[in-house]
């Protein structure tokens, strides 16, 4: 294979700017959701958890879509790879294309806006842990559909760079769990004893 130094220019700034926008993510919605958790400052702020909800959904829906947007500028900018110019990659990248847009909506399907964006942390909670599709192939579908979605991206447009912040992608989102899943998992747990 190709070597993969020559194809990963690391003093491009679209590096930089890909991977902050990477970390800040699932980074402002643990802090914040943690921190709306202990003060119920937004809830207070927009006199109610709904709406205080739906105006971090969409807050992290702009992050998103702007880190989705520097991913894209890093795989333009960044050189290509004769290598993953292969129709066998292209095709693989659209199935993790389509595999992973499908673990994304279904994910969102089942859980809902306030499911999706930190309800939980709102006290917005479902009444029972999802368990039918995409949940019952993953726990966390939602990060494996996105993660899909960038590694795709990045054989489709056959960039070498692209596929190793995918992994970096799946890192980050990984270290997440490390903290989001504990404290969702408190936040039930006290539910199910008050219900008790």
């Amino acid at each position: 294979m190709e070597n993969l130094s020559k194809y990963m220019d690391v003093n491009d700034q679209h590096v930089l700017y890909s991977i902050v926008t990477i970390i800040l993510s699932p980074l402002y919605w643990n802090i914040v959701g943690r921190w709306e958790r202990k003060t119920k400052f937004l809830t207070s702020s927009f006199g109610s958890k709904y709406v205080a909800c739906y105006f971090i959904g969409l807050t992290i829906l702009a992050l998103g879509f702007h880190r989705d947007y520097r991913f894209y500028e890093l795989i333009e900018s960044q050189p290509k790879s004769a290598f993953l110019d292969q129709d066998s990659f292209k095709f693989v990248g659209s199935v993790l294309l389509v595999v992973g847009t499908i673990l994304v909506l279904t994910s969102y399907w089942k859980l809902g806006y306030t499911g999706t964006f930190l309800g939980d942390y709102f006290d917005i909670l479902l009444e029972e842990r999802v368990t039918s599709f995409p949940f019952n192939i993953f726990d966390n579908p939602m990060y494996i559909g996105s993660t899909c979605n960038f590694l795709g991206l990045a054989l489709r447009c056959a960039s070498p760079s692209g596929v190793i912040i995918s992994g970096f992608v799946y890192l980050v989102y990984w270290i997440g769990l490390i903290f989001e899943e504990p404290y969702t998992e408190e936040i039930y747990r006290q539910k199910n004893e008050k219900s008790m």
